[in-house]
């Protein structure tokens, strides 16, 4: 196989002139992107959806960086703020509703932990995958492979080694569930701050009296 090939597959892999080359796009959009006007809101869209392998509406507010591009794929309502990095070795896929705060990296890639193994340039990208309604905290850190479910919430600083479970918030380095998201929680928009009564009946207007 080539290095290319080798990986697509998630195996360990040097980046050659063949993975350089692939590169090159996601460098001309992302400098696109990062230096256009940042209040033409359309042409930011436009951008991201032309870097992304996969986007429906996403919004991302630059600076933004990411290795490819095409290896990032993000459903509806995707929202990243500023200076958000995806090293996209490799695939991130990102669900619905999902809110990025800035300063956010999400790493796929690595190298061997050993020096004289990790100086052969040999590297490695696995994959991951971030479930729908998912909120990310700012200057938070994701690692290689982990994979996150819906609901989920990540705390501001952490940095996430392991799978988080679906409807928790986890938190520190390494990040740890502390806290189960439940109904009890759909009134509160700041740790024990309620929504005043015109807040509420605005949402049960958008999402329903059921809520």
């Amino acid at each position: 196989m080539n290095h290319i090939e080798r990986r697509n597959k998630n195996l360990a892999y040097i980046s050659d002139e063949s993975v350089y080359n692939e590169q090159k796009r996601a460098r001309i959009l992302t400098q696109k992107l990062n230096t256009v006007d940042r209040s033409d809101y359309k042409l930011i869209s436009e951008i991201i959806s032309e870097l992304f392998g996969k986007a429906d509406g996403a919004f991302v507010n630059p600076p933004f960086y990411c290795d490819y591009g095409f290896n990032i794929e993000v459903g509806k309502n995707f929202f990243a703020n500023y200076n958000c990095t995806i090293l996209d070795v490799g695939k991130v896929k990102i669900g619905d509703n999902c809110f990025i705060a800035p300063n956010v990296s999400i790493y796929t890639a690595g190298h061997p932990i050993h020096p004289k193994i990790r100086n052969t340039m040999y590297e490695y990208g696995i994959d991951m995958t971030i479930g729908n309604d998912v909120w990310i905290g700012g200057n938070s850190v994701i690692c290689p492979g982990v994979n996150i479910g819906d609901g989920a919430v990540i705390g501001a600083g952490s940095v996430v080694t392991k799978d988080v479970p679906s409807y928790t918030v986890v938190a520190g380095n390494p990040a740890k569930v502390i806290k189960k998201i439940t109904d009890e929680d759909r009134k509160y928009y700041y740790k024990n701050r309620m929504f005043d009564k015109e807040a509420w009946a605005d949402i049960l207007n958008i999402i329903g009296k059921d809520c």
